[in-house]
C-alpha cells in the first residue's frame, strides 16, 4: 500500500474518534500514521507485512495506553459544578424577590443569581436567603431565620 492510504486510513480513524470518543479508534489512527511513515521509508514493503505491522502496532497501543488513558480521563471533579456548590448556601437578596412579576436576584460568593421564593413569599432586597433548591438557571430560595438569643 502506499503512504497516503495509510494517511487517509489515520484521519479517517480520528475523525470516527472524535465522533465516538470511547479511546479505541485514536490507536488505530496511531498505528496508521506510523504506517504512513513505514510505507514512505520502505517503498517496496509487500501490503501483506504492512497490514501484519499496522494490526501488531495497533493492538500494542491499545493494549498499553487505552488503560491508563481511562483511569486518567475518569477522575471524579470532587467540588462539583457551581450547582451544586450553592445548594444550601446563604447569598443576600440584590434584587426584590417576587414570584408574582417573575423578578428577583441573588448574590452568592460574588456571583448573581435569577432567585425565586421557594414560598411563593416576597422577600425584599438585602435580606438574606438560603438556596432549597435549582430549576434551570433559576435558584429557588427561603428567607435566612435569625437566630434568636
Amino acid at each position: 500500500m502506499f503512504w497516503f492510504v495509510w494517511l487517509g486510513i489515520a484521519v479517517a480513524l480520528l475523525v470516527v474518534e472524535l465522533l465516538t470518543s470511547e479511546l479505541v479508534s485514536i490507536w488505530f489512527a496511531v498505528a496508521a500514521l506510523i504506517m504512513s511513515i513505514i510505507a514512505t521509508v520502505c517503498k517496496t514493503l509487500h501490503w501483506g507485512w504492512q497490514l501484519g505491522i499496522f494490526a501488531v502496532v495497533s493492538i500494542i497501543l491499545l493494549l498499553a495506553t487505552r488503560p491508563l488513558m481511562k483511569k486518567l480521563l475518569q477522575k471524579q471533579d470532587t467540588e462539583g459544578t457551581n450547582l451544586e456548590r450553592i445548594l444550601g448556601h446563604q447569598g443576600i437578596v440584590v434584587e426584590e424577590i417576587d414570584n408574582d412579576f417573575s423578578k428577583g436576584a441573588i448574590k452568592i460568593n460574588g456571583l448573581v443569581w435569577t432567585a425565586r421564593s421557594e414560598t411563593g413569599e416576597k422577600i425584599p432586597q438585602g435580606e438574606f436567603v438560603v438556596v432549597k433548591s435549582i430549576n434551570g438557571n433559576k435558584v429557588f430560595v427561603i428567607q435566612h431565620q435569625k437566630e434568636e438569643k
